[in-house]
């Protein structure tokens, strides 16, 4: 017994190192990132000037090149009936040609200038905004680790007596949470993020359009651009219902899940959802921890037929008497063969996830799944906790 104490305190005392040296690695990473950020910042303005000054340049260079044009022609008629203007008049029309000359090479260098600087510019806002990205990333995954140090590893420690077991739970805790925000930063990047650099480069674009196009081409372009801020709104409503439905608490689990699988199926377009509720009324609610698990294994199991099991079809049915709630989703995609849930651990963490919620809520979970045949899952959960 006293040598399981010792030991406890010296893991506490090298979690509390631990904690204490990743979190000031966070708070160097984040400073990082806050003056790279203001970098930046400063940098998106000094482009904006920089592109305003050169649009400004080019203006007036073309202004002079029509003057200093009419200035040559001007020359060359002085030069050619020599004998037919005054010593004064042939000066000026030299001194003036030759001014107009000069003054069009330095706004052509400036020119180059205010470009070469603009495309410096553009250089180094990619840098910074990759070291921003890093270091955004890097201070998240820091702090999953703090998370894992501060609370799940000394929960786990208190609750497992096998050194093993504490090291794969744990394992798993952070597989979890890092495999979530790595989905979660995926999907922000190859949506939102993309579709609102595109707005940025074709805002910059409109004011050209109109300019050199008209009025027409220039109002069908920001027609084009409304859509583009539209489907960007449309990607991060629905990566925000992924997180967490606002629907859940304010309408209850039946709604709510009607609505999540009417919007995944619109925007799947490929794969029909049937979605059936017995003894469940609209009104009726469920405890809430009761509703978040359900919804989550619902979540889960549709978004695996569809991801996994290249489904194109998907029932989901929700039962609730007196006693239980049964939840069954059954697919006709591609299937798999039962064992492979305890021989790829990795790739059923989804349906071990699945399982570990229907342990706590004291409840049973059935899959029967075979190669080509789609999958059945039915999951039972008493309304009673015992």
């Amino acid at each position: 017994m006293a040598s399981n104490k010792l030991d406890s305190r010296l893991l506490d005392d090298i979690i509390g190192k631990m904690v204490t040296t990743v979190d000031s690695s966070k708070d160097e990473i984040f400073q990082i990132g806050e003056h790279s950020r203001q970098q930046y910042e400063s940098l998106v303005e000094e482009l904006k000037d920089i592109k305003e000054q050169v649009t400004d340049v080019i203006d007036s260079g073309d202004k002079l090149e029509v003057h200093a044009r009419l200035a040559r022609k001007r020359l060359s008629e002085v030069s050619k009936h020599f004998d037919r203007f005054s010593e004064d008049e042939i000066r000026d029309a030299y001194e003036k040609a030759h001014t107009l000359q000069v003054e069009l090479s330095m706004m052509q260098q400036r020119e180059k200038q205010l470009r070469d600087r603009r495309d410096d510019l553009e250089r180094r806002l990619l840098g910074l905004q990759e070291i921003i990205e890093r270091s955004e990333s890097l201070v998240g995954q820091i702090s999953v680790v703090l998370n894992y140090l501060n609370q799940d590893l000394r929960q786990v420690g208190i609750l497992l007596e096998d050194a093993q077991q504490k090291q794969d739970f744990g394992l798993r805790i952070i597989e979890a949470q890092e495999e979530e925000r790595k989905r979660v930063s995926r999907e922000i990047h190859d949506g939102p993020a993309q579709m609102l650099a595109n707005v940025m480069m074709r805002s910059e674009l409109i004011e050209r359009i109109f300019r050199e196009r008209g009025t027409e081409e220039g109002f069908g372009e920001i027609r084009s651009l409304r859509q583009n801020v539209r489907n960007a709104l449309y990607e991060v409503r629905r990566i925000i219902y992924d997180l967490r439905p606002m629907a859940l608490d304010d309408l209850g689990l039946i709604p709510t899940l009607r609505k999540y699988l009417h919007t995944i199926e619109d925007y799947d377009g490929s794969t029909k959802i049937l979605f059936t509720s017995v003894g469940a009324g609209e009104e009726r609610r469920l405890p809430s921890r009761f509703e978040v698990a359900l919804f989550r294994m619902a979540q889960e199991a549709v978004t695996n037929a569809l991801k996994h099991a290249e489904a194109k079809e998907i029932s989901v049915k929700v039962e609730v008497n007196s006693e239980n709630v049964i939840l069954i989703i059954k697919d006709n995609g591609k299937g798999f063969e039962l064992g492979e849930i305890k021989t790829k651990e990795v790739k059923s963490f989804g349906l071990l996830g699945m399982g570990e919620r229907v342990e706590l809520l004291n409840g049973k979970m059935t899959i029967d799944s075979k190669v080509g045949l789609g999958t059945f899952i039915m999951i039972q959960v008493p309304l009673i906790l015992q």
